[in-house]
């Protein structure tokens, strides 16, 4: 007598659950010969494939019920995740691509959104909230999604709409950080825009939370230096980073203590040759010191792939640090950070990765990649932190951010690295000063490109590709380039004294 898909399910579920999985795979090979249009069975099935290493079978068996099945969620989201698994992020996009979202329900549509920006796919997780937008056209979440992902693509006026509407509808909207999205999309000419009244009235809220409130006086401070109000930008950037820093505590004597193991250790030799297909740019540096403007300008180059802020690095150095052998551990890093680069859309030769915290660990990129080149970026310390201090970041590694104190002792520590990165690899790494830049990006991009061996190109030109910034400079970077930032913490340093004590 057969036994309903679902009575199998439950079985292979709870044998999957004790830990018995050759069992579970039996029942549920038994379960597909039943009931072979089960999709639920099929997923199942593909699921505990991919768990034991089949990957290929586990692919090839989503394909096909993807092919009689184009609208299964379940089906699509097990195997983006696969394919996500192995860095074909294209692939990903394809495959949720071929989902029809407008009857989809709002959990399944924002799964998909975070899933496509989490592999990078900025403009398909636009395009998908807009359709579920069009399905579901109250639903809050939906808006702020589609605002985050539409400022970072560069359209602003969409963004606006978007975040608008989510605070309108939402009060978790401000938990959101759609008030900070929302300031950060314009740039504000007239110190009576009614944009300030609508913040100041989401800080006279009652029982706003913290993080919330911070979150809108960035945004606030953001607008009242944008016309030029620098006592009242001052205000709202003092309190807003004292409330982060009261939530992420921070040590300076563990930062010393590791800056000081950086600089003791004993350099490693990077392998004989590397992989002449594959040449990583790590374009570094203080967060605020011009990383995004320097990966930017050399991205125009069209066999130059900018993958953005990885947080591969850090992550591979300290499995490396931890590993019984570090060769071998090394080895594997290597192979492991050339598949999530690399990826499956581009046949590029030079990949950017800009995380700027990466001047930590700039011995460790130049001993695992014998090919990759170090652009570490520099500016006056003075706007540097005034810029680091104006901004909402999001992720703990900058709780130093908050507080000028830490940011003075980063500051230092940075310096010190800097300088014994460019002694001892004086090759592989060179600076990059802000001020020089900004004078002349063209002179200074050409002459960057050829010393890390680009071939000529003629950098004047916009790169054909959209551009995707999903940082703090997302409006910054899309605007002329200009020397305005140069000595701007001369404005501050009135109200935000501390920085006239940094050394330039």
């Amino acid at each position: 007598m057969q036994q309903g898909a679902g009575a199998w399910l439950e079985r292979g579920r709870a044998q999957v659950l004790r830990g018995d999985v050759d069992g579970a795979m039996a029942t549920f090979v038994a379960a597909l010969a039943e009931h072979p249009d089960s999709a639920d069975v099929v997923v199942a099935l593909a699921g505990l494939e991919w768990q034991r290493g089949r990957v290929g079978d586990a692919e090839a068996r989503l394909q096909a019920l993807l092919a009689h099945e184009p609208g299964c969620p379940a089906a699509a989201f097990l195997l983006a995740r696969l394919l996500r698994d192995q860095a074909r992020m294209a692939a990903v996009e394809r495959t949720l691509r071929a989902v029809d979202w407008r009857m989809a329900r709002v959990g399944d549509a924002i799964q998909a959104i975070e899933l496509l920006d989490d592999c990078g796919r900025k403009r398909a997780a636009l395009d998908v909230a807009e359709v579920a937008i069009a399905k579901h056209p109250d639903d809050p979440r939906l808006h702020a999604y589609a605002g985050m992902l539409a400022m970072q693509l560069g359209e602003f006026e969409l963004a606006r709409e978007r975040y608008a509407f989510a605070l309108r509808r939402d009060p978790r909207a401000l938990e959101w950080q759609s008030a900070y999205g929302y300031a950060v999309s314009k740039r504000y000419s007239d110190g009576d825009d009614a944009d300030f009244t609508l913040m100041q009235g989401f800080l006279e809220r009652p029982q706003l939370a913290d993080a919330a409130r911070a979150s809108v006086l960035f945004g606030l401070g953001k607008m009242h230096d944008d016309v030029g109000r620098a006592a009242q930008a001052a205000a709202c950037l003092r309190e807003a980073n004292r409330l982060v820093a009261a939530q992420l505590p921070w040590s300076a004597k563990d930062w010393r203590r590791l800056v000081a193991a950086r600089l003791d250790a004993k350099p490693v030799a990077p392998p004989a040759a590397g992989d002449d297909a594959f040449v990583p740019v790590f374009v570094l540096g203080l967060p605020r010191s011009g990383t995004t403007l320097v990966a930017d300008w050399l991205a125009r180059h069209p066999a130059v792939c900018n993958r953005g802020e990885l947080p591969l690095v850090a992550r591979l150095a300290a499995d490396v640090a931890r590993a019984a052998n570090p060769v071998a551990a090394r080895e594997a890093a290597a192979r492991t950070y050339r598949v999530q680069v690399r990826q499956d859309d581009t046949a590029a030769r030079w990949f950017i990765d800009k995380q700027p915290l990466n001047f930590l660990h700039v011995d460790f990129i130049l001993a695992t990649f014998p090919g990759a080149r170090v652009v570490y970026c520099g500016r006056d310390a003075r706007d540097t932190a005034l810029s680091i201090f104006m901004q909402h970041f999001a992720g703990a590694e900058y709780a130093f951010a908050y507080d000028f104190e830490r940011i003075a002792a980063v500051v230092q520590g940075e310096r010190r690295l800097r300088g014994s990165a460019l002694q001892r690899h004086p090759a592989r790494v060179r600076e990059v000063r802000y001020e020089e830049f900004v004078a002349d990006p063209l002179a200074a991009t050409t002459t960057l490109a050829a010393w890390i061996g680009l071939p000529p190109h003629d950098f004047a030109r916009a790169p054909a590709s959209e551009r995707v910034i999903s940082t703090a400079s997302a409006w910054q970077a899309r605007q002329p380039v200009h020397a305005r930032s140069i000595g701007r913490w001369r404005a501050y340093a009135e109200h935000l004294p501390e920085l006239a004590a940094f050394d330039p």
